[in-house]
């Protein structure tokens, strides 16, 4: 179980039977920031298979964290985090930058997991030696990550789609 009488969050990393639950948070994030960005008309629902398979893959690698919180039944929340190493820069010294990519709770479980799966990320950071942390905040999600410590970022963002 994932919290106690205290409704203290206890906060794990993911196993391979956390999937299906993992798949279903991640949907739940797409649906709730909408739009044909995160749900284009033309997807058919294959990516859900893709995403299985790709946590299957990273449940276990060195630069992939996956924390979850426990539900009463299934998963609350989880949140995933990523190290990359790109070319060393001022700002950037030791080239490792890590990325949080959908931290998402139940809506059934909102009571403070999602700011535990975040501290649990940001310590694993720590110990790697991140130099720096990136991630998109939904509207909603925005106050508590400012509230970590995360500040707008001076680079604009673009992307190109093929």
């Amino acid at each position: 179980m994932g919290h106690d009488a205290g409704h203290h969050t206890v906060v794990r990393q993911a196993a391979e039977h956390d999937i299906a639950e993992l798949v279903r948070l991640r949907q739940l994030l797409f649906e709730d920031l909408g739009g044909d960005f995160f749900n284009p008309s033309s997807g058919d629902g294959g990516w859900r298979d893709a995403l299985a398979e790709a946590l299957k893959e990273q449940l276990t690698a060195d630069a992939v964290r996956i924390l979850v919180v426990d539900g009463d039944q299934g998963l609350a929340a989880c949140g995933i985090g990523t190290i990359e190493r790109r070319l060393p820069s001022p700002r950037l010294r030791n080239g490792r930058i890590g990325q949080v990519i959908g931290v998402v709770t139940d809506p059934a479980y909102r009571r403070g997991h999602s700011r535990a799966i975040m501290r649990g990320l940001l310590d694993w950071f720590r110990e790697r030696g991140v130099a720096r942390v990136d991630l998109r905040a939904s509207a909603e999600g925005e106050p508590l990550y400012r509230e970590l410590g995360f500040v707008k970022h001076p680079a604009p963002t673009l992307y190109w789609h093929p």
